[in-house]
């Protein structure tokens, strides 16, 4: 007789496809290429979802999910999730009010990314003070590994972005769109950086009023 699998090692077949749907959106907005980027969710019940190590945002199907517990960082479903699976959940812990990370590589921010992020003020556009905040900066670290896991939680521990040398970024959010709407206008703020002709980043005096608003 076939085991019958739990409800904890379950996912009900309409929240697995609200995790597909977003990580479709995060290819529409041109965040990641290929299998360069993941994402993970917190469902409820200790459990959160990932994007299967090596998956393609863009064409990832329902087969293609983890499912894993946040206190044990166990996959329960048999799936092998990212490889950023600590960093993922590390940051789900140490954030409660935030349900989603995303790890992407939009072409400017990434770009900024391999070169020097600290030169730059990314106050050029107002919703980066609004939502995104400042940046962190991680230096290189082995993907996939326990030190780059480490520095990133710790970078995110009060910061909503991170940007890793050399390799991508990462970002948060209450939901999906939150966290997608940080990575969009980001990724637009890098763009204006790199093309833009004696760009004027905001006023100092700017920038509180558009944070606290942010928090409202």
């Amino acid at each position: 007789m076939k085991k019958r699998k739990s409800s904890v090692d379950t996912v009900d077949p309409k929240t697995l496809q609200v995790f597909v749907a977003a990580c479709h959106k995060v290819a529409e907005y041109g965040l990641i290429r290929c299998s360069s980027g993941n994402l993970s969710w917190r469902i409820g019940n200790n459990r959160a979802l990932l994007s299967a190590s090596r998956s393609w945002l863009g064409e990832l199907d329902a087969s293609q999910v983890a499912i894993c517990e946040l206190n044990s960082e166990q996959c329960i479903n048999g799936k092998t999730p990212t490889v950023e699976t600590r960093f993922h959940l590390g940051i789900l812990k140490q954030r409660p009010e935030m349900n989603v990370v995303l790890h992407f590589q939009s072409p400017y921010a990434t770009a900024i990314a391999c070169g020097d992020p600290q030169q730059y003020n990314y106050n050029v556009i107002i919703e980066v003070p609004v939502y995104v905040g400042e940046p962190a900066v991680i230096d290189y670290c082995m993907p996939g590994t326990e030190p780059l896991a480490q520095k990133v939680i710790e970078a995110m521990r009060d910061h909503d972005m991170a940007i890793l040398r050399n390799h991508g970024l990462v970002t948060c959010g209450r939901d999906f769109n939150d966290a997608i709407q940080k990575a969009v206008f980001f990724e637009l703020a890098c763009q204006i950086l790199l093309t833009g002709n004696k760009i004027q980043p905001l006023g100092p005096d700017a920038i509180p009023p558009l944070r606290a608003a942010g928090k409202g």
